[in-house]
């Protein structure tokens, strides 16, 4: 990380006061459901590449953005923005075991201004992420609010992992993801119910992303009859999905970029500043 990298992030870190810690997300953040979480309803989906579009297209209009992964089993946003992974022991699992753990060690700067990533180190064992709880998430989510205008979650879609269950506890506003796959509206409602078993609010989880449409006759009316509201819908882009492949940013580095994949990824973006 240069010079300029870090003085970036200590700049991020003097949001927290010592002193006033509670409730600075509401003096801070211009947006009150600041937490928004994304979780894939099938096989797919490419949601790496929504979460990572998305945040480029939220920081470039001046909010601190902050990418969670919470893919602690197969983390692989870090490769999308082109920043190293953590070392083992280093990254999400740090955080999560200690509240007073340094951040700066373990928040990644990307290349984009105003756009930072917390990764799970892809060299950590599995089994080191049984012991974390949802109190833990809720402490790595607290801190993040407080020094981020937005924090965008990549869930996975692991009903008995805390990961899953606790990112969707903690997050203001959640979308499922999903392609044109018959089996996704009913991966979402048995999602929702064994969250609701739990006692966690599903009201936060009833619109859907589409992804990589291929308009092949998915009848999608389905999700509307099951409760769910199509929040946007993007078609299939091949040069998207290599860009993803070769992590880059389409919305940012390719020359011809889709009109259709733009206009729905401007209106997600929209959609999360003007709520």
């Amino acid at each position: 990380m240069d010079r300029k990298e870090v003085k970036k992030l200590e700049s991020i870190f003097r949001k927290i006061s010592s002193k006033e810690l509670v409730g600075a997300e509401f003096r801070d953040s211009p947006l009150i459901y600041s937490v928004i979480g994304f979780l894939p309803a099938c096989e797919g989906t490419d949601q790496a590449m929504l979460i990572g579009n998305l945040g480029y297209l939220l920081a470039q209009q001046g909010f601190n953005t902050c990418i969670v992964d919470f893919k602690v089993f197969n983390p692989n946003l870090y490769y999308l923005f082109g920043v190293d992974p953590p070392a083992r022991g280093k990254g999400l699992i740090r955080v999560l075991k200690s509240d007073k753990a340094d951040m700066r060690e373990d928040i990644a700067s990307t290349s984009e201004e105003n756009l930072y990533l917390l990764s799970p180190s892809p060299y950590d064992l599995l089994e080191e992420y049984f012991e974390f709880g949802f109190a833990h998430i809720e402490q790595v989510l607290a801190t993040l609010k407080g020094m981020f205008d937005i924090i965008l979650l990549d869930i996975p879609y692991n009903p008995p992992l805390e990961f899953c269950t606790g990112a969707m506890k903690h997050c203001h506003i959640g979308y499922f993801t999903a392609a044109e796959r018959i089996e996704a509206p009913g991966n979402m409602t048995k999602l929702l119910d064994f969250a609701a078993s739990i006692g966690i609010s599903t009201a936060k989880f009833t619109s859907v992303i589409m992804m990589n449409l291929h308009e092949i006759g998915l009848d999608y009316k389905v999700f509307k009859q099951m409760g769910f509201q199509i929040a946007a819908a993007l078609p299939f882009v091949k040069a998207a999905t290599a860009y993803t492949q070769d992590g880059k940013l389409y919305v940012k580095d390719h020359p011809l970029q889709n009109k259709a994949f733009m206009k729905e990824m401007n209106r997600l973006r929209d959609s999360i500043i003007n709520q």
